[in-house]
Formats: C-alpha cells, structure tokens, sequence
C-alpha cells in the first residue's frame, strides 16, 4: 500500500510586533483624515476691484440705451419678460445635453451719467440656472373604511426637471460681446450745425476796389465870332 503523508497543521496569520503596527496604524488614520476640506465660497474671493465688466457708458440718454439693449437681446433670440425706460430683463434657454437644461436671464438697468455729464450707463448681469433631469418618488395612501383605518402606500416614480445650481456669469468677454452688439442698435448722433463750436471758419477776402482816377475840368466851348457864322444869299428882285 502507498504510505500517505501526515496531514499538515493550518497555516497561522501572523502577527506583527505592537511596536511594529503602530506605525502603520498611525499612517491610516491619518490618509483618512487627509481628505479634501470644505472648499470657499466663491463669494469670498469676490474684491469689487473691477468696474468694468458689467458697466459701458454711451452717448445718449437712459431711454435709448435700454431701448438699444432691449433691441439686441431680442436680435438674439432673447424673450423680453419686462422693459421699460430705465431697465429691462430677458430670458433664453439652452440644451446642452439630453438631460441638461440651462437658461440664462440678461437684465440691464440704464441710468444717467453721473456728475451731470451727458450720456448714460450701462449695468448687465447676467444669471444662469441650470437643471437635471432626476427621478421623483412620488407616494399615496388609500383609506378602507369598510375594515376600519387601513391605509395602503402606492409608490411611483417620475422624471423632473430640478433645479441644481444658479450662478452670475463674469466672463469679460461675454458681456464685451453684449455691449458692442447695443452701439449697433444706438440711435445715430445729430449733425453739427453751421458755425458752431469746433467748425474751421474759412476767412473770405474781399477784393479792393480800383482807385477812382480824377478828371481834368472840361474847357468851356469856344463862342463862335460873327465872321464865322455863314450868312445865307439874297435872293435878287427882277
């Protein structure tokens, strides 16, 4: 018969000296704990240095700048929710994904220029919500008075458009964009008069006129004498 091998103790973990798995304990609380901390607000970074951005000043009064702004918002496919003379707000939607909706809403506010010099000012925000499309769990109970107060929960889902972030855009480019489209639409500055300030006047030059030559006095006529007056014949008598 085959002579069979004993069997084989089990294989024992082994264990590591206390002085030894401190160390490694110690370096896995602290990966653990090494996670990224909570981050600013983006508000907090926010100086007021730049005035800019959101700001041009026109030549014209308050009215036609928001007429202008109103004009090129819509020239963009913007919806005009309220306008007026003084200020005004659009809205335009976008779909960036098949899940994503975004919207962004343009108001201006157009104010005179201040210090009393002429022209007017130009405030643009704008604001962009965005949405997701999510599944909503949406519950109900029904009531059977005939065995008493039982209610039975009937559970559904559906899809929702939510609204997850809502953020001011400040890209300078952006509202640099806005602000050339509205000279577009600026109605054209009137004309300068005749001889008004800042008009080169050409000096006429007025010709002299000739010197006036003197005359000498005119003789008098000469008198005729006696003899020389002809006298006329006689006519003889037969």
């Amino acid at each position: 018969m085959p002579r069979s091998d004993p069997p084989r103790p089990p294989l024992r973990a082994r264990r590591l000296p206390l002085a030894a798995a401190l160390p490694l304990l110690a370096a896995a609380l602290a990966a653990g704990c090494a996670g990224p901390g909570p981050r600013a607000p983006r508000y907090a970074t926010e100086d007021f240095a730049t005035t800019t951005t959101h700001t041009r000043d026109y030549p014209a009064a308050a009215a036609d700048t928001c007429e202008a702004a109103r004009r090129a918002l819509l020239s963009q496919g913007f919806f005009i929710s309220a306008a007026s003379d003084e200020q005004l707000s659009g809205r335009k939607q976008f779909q960036p994904a098949a899940e994503v909706h975004v919207e962004v809403e343009m108001r201006v506010v157009c104010a005179p220029a201040a210090a009393g010099r002429p022209g007017s000012t130009a405030f643009a925000t704008a604001v962009q919500d965005r949405y997701e499309l999510k599944k909503v769990n949406n519950s109900a109970s029904v009531g059977v008075g005939a065995i008493g107060s039982l209610s039975l929960p009937f559970a559904a889902s559906s899809d929702a458009l939510v609204k997850v972030a809502s953020e001011t855009l400040t890209g300078d480019d952006f509202y640099d964009r806005f602000f050339t489209l509205m000279e577009r639409y600026l109605p054209a500055p009137p004309a300068a008069p005749s001889g008004a300030a800042g008009s080169v006047a050409v000096p006429v030059t007025q010709a002299k006129p000739p010197p006036v030559r003197e005359l000498a006095p005119a003789a008098p006529a000469a008198t005729p004498s006696p003899a020389d007056v002809p006298i006329p014949p006689t006519a003889s008598r037969g």
